[in-house]
């Protein structure tokens, strides 16, 4: 469908992703006319791929708390208008089976795809538009209403839902054009980062590829902290411990590794050398994959049985074991990262309705906001809940 000859709308949703479909859905329900277009031929790319297929549509232990940005306390007001139960019911009133994976993290028993399906039967109530395969070209206001330059022409509305996404996965179409507008109309932009992100290191242990295990990673003593899997790869690390912390850490940043957490790793190896005085390094790090505490322990120790090991490399063994210091080399870019990090600064919204504050009219939402949840269906929830939170107000707007 094209773009050219149409009269303005009252609302378009520019984005068809998470957040776009749950504002216009929102929204058109209330009354209002609707509209959304993307430059894409379907709408969800990224909800299809999510969890593996199958969703992690949200997380019900979502709290402000769980979310990096410049004032992770924005969030508060829409995650706690709009919670995951109120997402869970609406899964549940399209029958959608579901499954509690790990403590807190939802999916969908079977497609992803239900939950685009869900999205656009909820479009459909409000008799929303779609406008497919219409790329966003430059936002624009003329004084009377917001005009939208595609390349299949120009839309018109009075006001218009900013959810095209950030900078992550640009194999789906991703773009900065959130980025772009966010600028054109003087809104300020904390600096783009992919997050959630894989890390690459210097020196790599490509013969260690495929080797996983939980750990703890932090930001020393007093930083943030996750328990969770890591993996090494052949370029680095990766795995949801090693994901989480890539979303807090600077880009210099170094960060510490437990490869035995909730272990006394001085304690456990002083045990096995009291026990196994003849047995050879490896035998030290019970608990640790094999082609892992080989390395270690081939790095670190001679080839002597463990009781002529040196006492000082054994404790500077059980030190690197409980504290690997790791200074990455950087990521592996938007193309394996979850989610952006930054993107348009709270300060310049309001926390209530996600309308800019100096450009009335025009609301942001989901991943172009400064805004980055934790691995495990936060960033769902706050694109669901942001996008509540503007389609109420944008429908508020119009009809009054």
């Amino acid at each position: 469908m094209s773009a050219k000859g149409t009269t303005a709308w009252d609302v378009l949703v520019l984005g068809a992703g998470a957040a776009g479909l749950m504002a216009a859905a929102t929204a058109s329900q209330r009354g209002v006319r609707v509209a959304v277009l993307d430059h894409a031929a379907e709408p969800g790319r990224k909800i299809l791929i999510s969890g593996g297929g199958r969703c992690n549509f949200t997380h019900l232990e979502t709290s402000w708390e769980r979310y990096q940005s410049a004032n992770p306390r924005f969030a508060r007001s829409a995650l706690a208008r709009y919670t995951p139960r109120d997402f869970l019911n609406l899964v549940e009133k399209h029958h959608i089976a579901w499954h509690e994976k790990e403590a807190g993290q939802l999916f969908c028993d079977g497609s992803a795809r239900q939950i685009v399906t869900m999205l656009e039967k909820e479009c459909a109530k409000g008799a929303v538009r779609f406008y497919y395969r219409h790329a966003l070209q430059k936002l624009s206001h003329d004084g009377h209403c917001f005009q939208v330059h595609t390349s299949q022409g120009i839309m018109k509305a009075r006001t218009v839902v900013l959810a095209t996404g950030g900078l992550a996965l640009p194999k789906l179409g991703a773009t900065d054009s959130a980025l772009q507008i966010a600028r054109h109309f003087d809104l300020d932009v904390v600096a783009p980062m992919p997050a959630l992100v894989p890390l690459t290191l210097e020196k790599p242990f490509p013969e260690l590829a495929g080797v996983s295990l939980p750990v703890t990673t932090s930001l020393g003593k007093k930083g943030v902290r996750f328990t969770d899997g890591m993996v090494f790869t052949h370029r680095g690390l990766s795995g949801p411990a090693i994901l989480q912390i890539s979303s807090y850490r600077s880009a210099e940043q170094s960060f510490w590794i437990n490869l035995r957490p909730g272990h006394d790793v001085w304690e456990d190896m002083t045990a096995v050398m009291k026990a196994r005085p003849r047995a050879h390094g490896a035998a030290l790090l019970e608990g640790i994959p094999i082609r892992l505490a080989r390395h270690l322990a081939q790095t670190m120790l001679d080839g002597r049985p463990l009781a002529e090991q040196p006492g000082k490399a054994v404790r500077a063994l059980a030190e690197h074991v409980a504290r690997w210091v790791v200074s990455p080399a950087g990521t592996e870019g938007y193309a394996k990262a979850e989610v952006m990090r930054g993107g348009v600064d709270t300060r310049c919204l309001s926390s209530q309705t996600m309308e800019a504050k100096t450009v009335p009219g025009l609301y942001i939402v989901g991943e172009a906001v400064d805004m980055t949840g934790w691995l495990g269906g936060y960033n769902f929830q706050w694109a669901w809940a942001s996008a509540v939170a503007a389609g109420k107000a944008v429908a508020e707007r119009v009809k009054g």
